[in-house]
């Protein structure tokens, strides 16, 4: 185990060395060894002879990790190779090494496009050296993250170099670890809010133009995208303002404005991040909003209708809809169980058919219906003196109208004397009808005494005890 840690620390010199000079072979006395080198261990990778490819690339890493200054295969067989060591070791410290040696061949790899050391062809700016640098610190990032789980610290700084230096060139797959090991550090209070807001802004302005303009992988970016935005949810509630939400939502509201669970998370998010009711973009979404709310609250009521009818009897009494408003307190009535319940129901009936469908007979049936299933409730009486009351005028002569008064006064005086909580409704009625009793001049000349029983006639057809108005 020594020797190994030794051979492990001896090439992570030789890397330390290669990274500070980003060697090529062109010219150099060594040319010939280093291209010897260089094509043994790449036609031993090919054949899968790992042990000779890793013999003969560490020479030609050694001597020009550039190669021919064109290409960036030393790199990239070096990592690939490294990753199989790590993956074959158990000792900690020796794996350790290993990644260490990894992440050093790429930053190497990145310096040396930095600083030219590998031409790009057709390159003539900073900027494709730049992106190139990007890339090569994305699949860092990549391998930090999701390979050998690294300090969330020192992938978001990788990430976030990534996504500045490769833009439009970055990789879908640094979106995750970006937007995660931000959304951990922001939280620890290890990011600013002025640079999350200005890296976050960034990503998103890279993702969503790969998503538009990559053939390709622009489905992934979409994935990747939706996936950084979820981890990122919180921080940009925090760091953003409307004028971002409404940039953002923008394109998914026009999209999917025909689902209503978006226009709702797009209403509400706006709404949150301090939009006011009088934005334009609010105003908009909200008028779609209460299309779908209208439409969601029919179907609720329908459903609750269905399967309680007399809902649907109250909400149609509510819209001067009697006789509908009737039918369907009678399909309640006819379905439940309940004596309580249906008592109610009875009552509601009885009301609608008394003060807007003028069928007093049927009224007081149901209203007595519901009397008998529920004791001691003296609305339902209230509500037939109320029915005796209103129609004493067409009930023939002063004489038969003052006797449905009286009628009237004893479905009062029963309705307090069962039921204290009607008590007050009653008396009210009480007082403004007993002055209507009939005159006890009347009476004589019918040949009746104060006390004596007689029929009201009329549709009433009570048997009331004669009293006269004082």
């Amino acid at each position: 185990m020594k020797n190994l840690l030794v051979i492990v620390l001896f090439i992570v010199f030789a890397v330390n060395a290669g990274i500070s000079q980003c060697e090529n072979w062109v010219g150099k006395k060594f040319e010939e060894d280093a291209k010897n080198a260089h094509s043994i261990y790449r036609q031993s990778l090919k054949i899968k002879d790992y042990k000779l490819a890793f013999e003969y690339w560490r020479q030609a890493y050694k001597l020009a990790p550039a190669a021919d200054g064109k290409r960036d295969y030393h790199f990239w067989d070096g990592i690939k190779l490294y990753k199989m060591e790590y993956d074959k070791a158990v000792d900690p410290a020796v794996k350790k090494k290993y990644v260490d040696t990894i992440m050093m061949l790429y930053d190497a790899m990145a310096d040396c496009y930095a600083n030219k050391g590998i031409q790009l062809k057709g390159c003539n700016s900073d900027s494709c050296y730049n992106e190139k640098v990007g890339y090569v610190l994305g699949r860092k990032a990549y391998d930090m993250f999701y390979t050998y789980k690294m300090p969330y610290d020192q992938v978001y700084k990788t990430a976030k170099e990534s996504l500045e230096k490769a833009c439009k060139k970055a990789e879908y797959s640094v979106l995750i670890p970006f937007g995660f090991t931000l959304a951990d550090l922001y939280k620890k209070g290890k990011v600013s809010k002025e640079e999350a807001r200005e890296i976050i802004d960034k990503a998103q302005r890279i993702a969503e133009y790969n998503i538009k303009n990559d053939k390709t992988y622009g489905q992934y970016w979409d994935q990747s995208l939706k996936r950084m935005d979820l981890d990122l949810k919180d921080v940009e509630k925090d760091v953003f303002d409307c004028e971002f939400f409404k940039k953002k939502l923008r394109p998914l509201y026009d999209e999917k404005k025909d689902d209503s669970k978006t226009v709702k998370y797009v209403l509400v998010t706006l709404k949150q991040q301090g939009c006011p009711d009088d934005d334009p973009m609010v105003k908009e979404v909200d008028e779609t909003w209460k299309i779908y709310a209208e439409e969601y609250n029919r179907k609720l009521t329908d459903s609750l209708e269905k399967a309680n009818p007399a809902l649907a009897g109250n909400r149609l009494s509510k819209e001067g809809k009697y006789h509908e408003a009737a039918a369907k307190y009678q399909e309640a009535i006819d379905q439940e169980t309940d004596p309580d319940k249906k008592a109610q129901f009875l009552y509601a009936l009885a009301a609608i058919q008394f003060a807007h469908l003028n069928q007093y007979s049927k009224a007081r049936a149901n209203a007595l219906k519901a009397a008998n299933l529920k004791k001691g409730w003296g609305k339902p009486y209230i509500l037939i003196g109320d029915m005796y009351s209103k129609s004493a005028k067409s009930c023939g002569d002063a004489w038969n109208q003052r006797l449905a008064i009286l009628a009237a006064l004893d479905k009062y005086y029963h309705a307090k004397s069962i039921d204290p909580g009607v008590a007050d409704q009653a008396n009210k009625r009480i007082s403004k009808f007993s002055g209507s009793k009939p005159k006890q001049e009347d009476g004589f000349m019918r040949g009746y005494k104060e006390g004596q029983v007689i029929s009201t006639g009329c549709w009433i057809g009570e048997k009331v005890k004669l009293r006269f108005s004082k």
